[in-house]
């Protein structure tokens, strides 16, 4: 907890003696971030099935909370898509199409992923979001931009929205093509077109407020809602009160798994973000850190009845590129929201909601990197394999499920390349002082009658460790055979913890070898592993001179005892 109460301060403190000189450039880029913001709040909104005010309310807290806890002084937390969609997911799921409840459900989620990242940061466990790698990441986000945009065609054309499976609505989608209405459709795609060219053109102009203005004023003059077009209708205003979420305590359950996964996708990007943005401030402690202003983001987006929020790589992105210098852009950022919501969101009735798909969807496209996938199967075929699992798995089983199979499957294959660990016989550098090498990079390399010296090329634990021992033994009995006895000397530096179990197969190699008249010298033993082998009773066991700094003085013992 004094990690947590050392933070506040911190931040206010450099607010207080805050240098004029970097005030133009922060009020500026927070004015610029919120024009961005506003109108994607109201489209995630959308996406995550609540009324479009959530969104705003979302934002003020969120980013407050984050300006007084946070360690970077430009990332933007608020509204993302993939907290989002991930949001509307589980929640359809649990309040059974009920509008009603899906507003408290969308509220306890961001309650509960908080609570999830403060612990999580107060007790350190900032270690567990390096579970969801880069592939990971990139494959789930892909996955949630292909729900996201097929989510948003229908009410881009006009058409009734479809439920179920990413198939089922594809089928419906394909069925119903023939119903478009045809101005939707074209209000539409004028938006896409000014939002896509727009940023080529000039890419620092806020084009999202340009086309929900624009919207606003073509609804409003040539009478849209009169000709077909869906409007976004009434958006209550006034400012966000504190409330507690309204949710059936049968549903607390789903609540819970759907929150914590909520906080891992949320502070998955922020934390990609700190790390771009931020990276001459990231120490081992930036993590925990994050964990816990993240939380309190969401904990305070939820108090006031919005909802999960996360960093933003495109808005922080665009914060940074517009000047800010501080966290004092954030709180800009919430003042302009704030005004908005008690003095304009009801200029927002007129807006066509085929205008608010266009920005949802031109939001959430700059997120699929298509050359990521070649540039991971290129490096490396796990890291392809666990991309491609993400956003197939995503697609398929839906983000929730998605995302556990793609961290289930990277998990898998972190054991799995663990357990196999190779062991290598080691010969001595020549012309290099105590210096030994793999036979198997060099077979030249000089070894010594009577003496076999092995180093695994990975640590030993529970999983490996009857394995590998088996492939010593084999070893020093080989070497036994060939040269009428041999010394064991076993390096055990890739070795930096020793558990039980491992301690117990190492005895048991220790005694079936010396049954055989093989003697056993261990080397380059760490001080945790050493402190193990003692207290099992094992280093007594071995006897005196058996445990050594450096293979050359264990080989040296060993030749002592071998005869030469």
């Amino acid at each position: 907890m004094r990690a947590l109460s050392t933070m506040v301060p911190e931040n206010l403190r450099s607010l207080r003696h805050y240098p004029r000189g970097h005030l133009a450039g922060d009020v500026l880029a927070g004015l610029l971030v919120a024009a961005l913001a506003v109108p994607q709040s109201l489209g995630y909104a959308a996406v995550a099935g609540v009324p479009l005010v959530v969104g705003l309310w979302t934002l003020p807290p969120a980013l407050l909370a984050y300006a007084v806890l946070g360690s970077s002084k430009v990332l933007f937390v608020g509204p993302v898509s993939t907290v989002s969609v991930l949001s509307g997911s589980i929640v359809r799921v649990l309040s059974g199409g009920d509008p009603a409840a899906a507003v408290g459900l969308t509220s306890g989620l961001a309650v509960v992923a908080g609570l999830v990242l403060v612990v999580a940061g107060v007790l350190r466990l900032g270690w567990v979001a390096q579970f969801l790698s880069e592939p990971i990441v990139t494959g789930f986000v892909a996955g949630l931009v292909v729900l996201i945009v097929v989510g948003e065609v229908p009410a881009l054309a006009g058409l009734p929205a479809p439920t179920g499976s990413l198939g089922d609505r594809l089928v419906a989608l394909l069925h119903g093509i023939g119903g478009f209405d045809g101005l939707t459709l074209a209000v539409g795609a004028v938006a896409l077109l000014v939002l896509f060219g727009g940023q080529r053109l000039a890419p620092r102009v806020p084009w999202s407020l340009v086309v929900l203005v624009g919207g606003v004023l073509v609804s409003g003059q040539a009478g849209l809602a009169g000709r077909g077009v869906r409007t976004v209708g009434s958006v209550p205003g006034g400012l966000p009160v504190p409330r507690l979420p309204d949710v059936d305590p049968h549903l607390l359950s789903g609540l819970v798994t759907g929150g914590v996964a909520i906080a891992a996708v949320a502070v998955a990007e922020g934390l990609a973000a700190v790390r771009l943005f931020s990276a001459e401030d990231v120490d081992a402690r930036t993590d925990d850190r994050e964990l816990v202003a993240h939380g309190a983001a969401n904990l305070a987006s939820g108090a006031f009845g919005g909802m999960g929020v996360g960093g933003s790589l495109s808005k922080t992105a665009a914060n940074a590129s517009a000047g800010a210098w501080t966290q004092l852009s954030g709180i800009t950022a919430a003042l302009a929201t704030l005004g908005f919501l008690v003095a304009a969101t009801g200029l927002l009735a007129d807006l066509p909601r085929t205008v608010l798909s266009a920005v949802v969807i031109r939001a959430v496209w700059g997120l699929v990197h298509p050359r990521a996938f070649s540039r991971y199967r290129r490096l490396r075929r796990n890291d392809f394999v666990a991309a491609v699992v993400a956003l197939v798995g995503v697609l398929v089983l839906g983000p929730l499920n998605g995302l556990l199979v793609a961290v289930a499957q990277s998990v898998l294959g972190l054991v799995y390349r663990s357990v196999q660990v190779r062991v290598d016989e080691m010969g001595r550098v020549e012309d290099e002082k105590a210096a030994w090498g793999s036979l198997r990079s060099d077979p030249t390399r000089r070894t010594y009658r009577g003496v076999v010296v092995v180093r695994p090329d990975g640590p030993l634990f529970w999983a490996n460790a009857s394995t590998v021992l088996a492939q010593v033994e084999r070893m020093a009995l080989d070497r036994r055979a060939r040269d009428g006895g041999a010394t064991l000397v076993l390096d055990l530096e890739a070795t930096n913890q020793m558990d039980a179990t491992t301690c117990d197969r190492l005895a048991h190699l220790v005694r079936a070898l010396r049954r055989r008249d093989v003697d056993v010298q261990l080397v380059r033993v760490l001080a945790d592993v050493r402190g193990v082998l003692e207290r099992s009773g094992l280093v007594d066991e071995l006897g005196p001179h058996h445990l050594w700094h450096s293979i050359a003085a264990g080989v040296k013992a060993a030749r002592g005892t071998f005869g030469g």
